[in-house]
């Protein structure tokens, strides 16, 4: 069994995930897990998320030399790594292609509306990064300016990427953010939507404590 199996088989049901909800196509996208403090499983370069097994993810430490498997790491693996060495509370980073939050990024139209409460509670505006040369330590240096004060951008031209505590709760970020690109392409179909106000986005962050409590388990 390989190391740190667990945590492989997780990567590989949210690369179908990713595949399955049309999030990624081809060879599209990457994942990754924090699994110690200087080590990180990523997928490998060139394999379809839908056909990733648990023996491909490639374990790396955070300057991108690879300590186990025989692939090479997905070739946006800078772009994981300069977040890991940011922020060491972050544990995964997801990266796909979703159609609407991708068109939001080709027209480099950030999520920025007050229209949905969700988004206001759980995300927070989303940002467009500047343009980067695929695989070049451009991308990295495109995301770095929002790695500390949002949890997910749209990349220009590019995608979508998020990051969080948790696979989970990384994947969940780079959802609703495709849900929000698409509701907000139907709100600008229809002539413009109603914003929350201010007051109501403030009284809404003020509740995220008790909704966290209430995803814990009872005791």
């Amino acid at each position: 069994m390989e190391r740190y199996q667990s945590v492989r088989e997780e990567i590989c049901h949210v690369c179908r995930l990713l595949y399955e909800r049309g999030y990624v196509v081809s060879n599209d996208g990457n994942v990754s897990v924090r699994v110690e403090a200087d080590r990180v499983l990523i997928t490998p370069s060139g394999v379809g998320k839908g056909r990733v097994t648990s023996d491909m993810p490639v374990l790396c430490d955070l300057e991108g030399r690879v300590l186990e498997g025989d692939r090479n790491p997905s070739s946006e693996s800078r772009m994981h790594l300069m977040i890991y060495r940011e922020r060491p509370d972050v544990h995964a980073v997801v990266h796909a292609h979703p159609p609407f939050s991708t068109a939001r990024a080709i027209c480099r139209r950030p999520l920025t509306e007050r229209y949905l409460a969700e988004m206001v509670l759980g995300l927070g505006e989303v940002p467009v990064a500047e343009f980067a040369m695929l695989s070049t330590d451009e991308v990295p240096d495109s995301v770095r300016p929002f790695v500390h004060t949002h949890s997910a951008v749209l990349l220009a031209n590019h995608g979508s990427l998020a990051w969080g505590p948790t696979l989970l709760s990384a994947f969940d970020r780079l959802e609703v953010v495709e849900q929000t690109a698409r509701v907000y392409f139907l709100v600008d179909r229809m002539g413009g939507g109603v914003e929350i106000t201010p007051e109501q986005a403030e009284t809404l962050r003020s509740m995220t404590g008790c909704y966290q409590r209430l995803a814990e388990k009872r005791t």
